[in-house]
């Protein structure tokens, strides 16, 4: 039965809170939190941390043995319905009911059908189970893995950085920072998150980005959402590859950091014409990677990459950080999958300023890409915006 009460609801934004902190690590699993609640407090938590381990419900289980909890006595709230098969792990709701657990909330049903079945399973046994409670909210935490079920290719994060009036950069272009060092802190968290980064090449060339992840200190904070590489980074140097999306090549005595310093970590995505010719075999013969993509109507098809990043790198999510028109391509093709937006509290009031999304001719409103909002959050003075697609 679905019964979203406020009570149901806040526990459940409490299983969201956890889930996320397993974002990444979990790839290409889902990321899953649970929460045990007995006479209106929290009595025990666990979240999904890595691909093959324990699933959240047996870590919220096995954190009720250790304080000595009975989970007989309280409410499981849980944001993705327990696995009814056998995978790398035990199904979960073999672990509920050998838990005694009463009652179950759940926020969303399981998108796939080897795994689905887990709530009627418990209903069958006697459990009293509450589906779908905030369950758009739910859905959006597994966005990741419903598009690693359902297509070949990595899921696409588009960051932008703009002022109240919708500008990215003054009219010279140069890079200059818009919004607060507590964003730019959370912009480096995402590249933490990310297995590659990509830009344009009109940023490739003009800013000569290192498109590295720079976190200063990403340990301590045990509320924080936790990502896959945050310690790695800092103790292994690991860094997600630079991928620059342009029609025209460099070569390989240009002065960009990419070519000087990371050519091994480097990709480009080009025409396929472009991906043949003597400017490609000698970026190849210094380790740079170069793909050719085929066209959707005048723009190369970023799908083609992504698909190939997931193949060849093993690559589950990209960061897209480029410009207006870049950032627009991606929308028109459909492979944006999250839009994260960083809106500073500033106003240029400049007509000529680069705007935050560019590069079409409307006539109407008719013609406007729409999309959906998931979470919103103050990050130091800027608003953290999170937006999906219509689906």
């Amino acid at each position: 039965m679905t019964d979203a009460t406020p009570l149901h609801e806040h526990w459940m934004a409490r299983a969201i809170e956890l889930a996320r902190r397993g974002r990444g690590p979990t790839a290409p699993n889902p990321c899953v939190g649970a929460v045990l609640v007995r006479d209106g407090q929290e009595v025990a938590r666990g979240w999904h941390e890595q691909f093959g381990g324990p699933h959240a419900e047996r870590r919220c289980l096995a954190h009720a043995r250790d304080l000595g909890v009975d989970p007989g006595q309280c409410t499981l709230y849980v944001t993705l319905e327990p696995c009814n098969h056998h995978g790398k792990t035990p199904p979960c709701t073999e672990a509920v009911l050998e838990a005694g657990i009463p009652e179950v909330v759940v926020g969303a049903l399981d998108p796939n059908p080897v795994a689905q079945g887990g709530a009627e399973r418990l209903q069958q046994a006697g459990v009293q189970v509450h589906t779908r409670v905030l369950e758009q909210d739910c859905l959006d935490l597994i966005r990741d893995f419903r598009i690693w079920q359902t297509t070949d290719r990595a899921y696409c994060i588009l960051k932008m950085a703009a002022t109240l009036d919708g500008r990215i950069a003054a009219r010279s272009g140069r890079p200059e920072a818009v919004s607060s060092p507590e964003s730019f802190h959370d912009v480096h968290r995402l590249r933490a998150l990310a297995d590659a980064v990509l830009v344009g090449g009109t940023t490739f060339r003009r800013d000569d980005p290192s498109l590295t992840c720079r976190l200063a200190d990403s340990a301590g904070d045990a509320d924080a959402p936790a990502h896959p590489r945050d310690e790695q980074q800092l103790i292994n140097n690991e860094q997600p590859y630079a991928v620059v999306l342009t029609s025209t090549l460099p070569g390989t005595d240009c002065e960009q950091q990419l070519i000087r310093k990371r050519p091994r970590q480097t990709v480009f995505w080009t025409s396929e014409e472009a991906a043949r010719s003597e400017t490609a075999r000698a970026l190849e013969d210094i380790g740079v990677r170069v793909w050719g993509l085929p066209h959707q109507g005048p723009q190369l098809d970023v799908r083609a990459g992504l698909a190939r990043l997931r193949r060849e790198l093993d690559g589950h999510y990209l960061l897209c950080e480029g410009g207006g028109r870049l950032a627009t391509s991606l929308l028109e093709q459909g492979a944006a999958d999250e839009l994260v937006l960083y809106l500073a509290p500033r106003v240029l009031g400049d007509e000529q300023a680069v705007p935050v999304f560019g590069g079409r001719v409307c006539q109407s409103m008719a013609q406007t890409i729409n999309l959906r909002l998931g979470r919103y959050a103050p990050s130091g003075p800027d608003l953290r915006l999170t937006y999906y697609p219509q689906d």
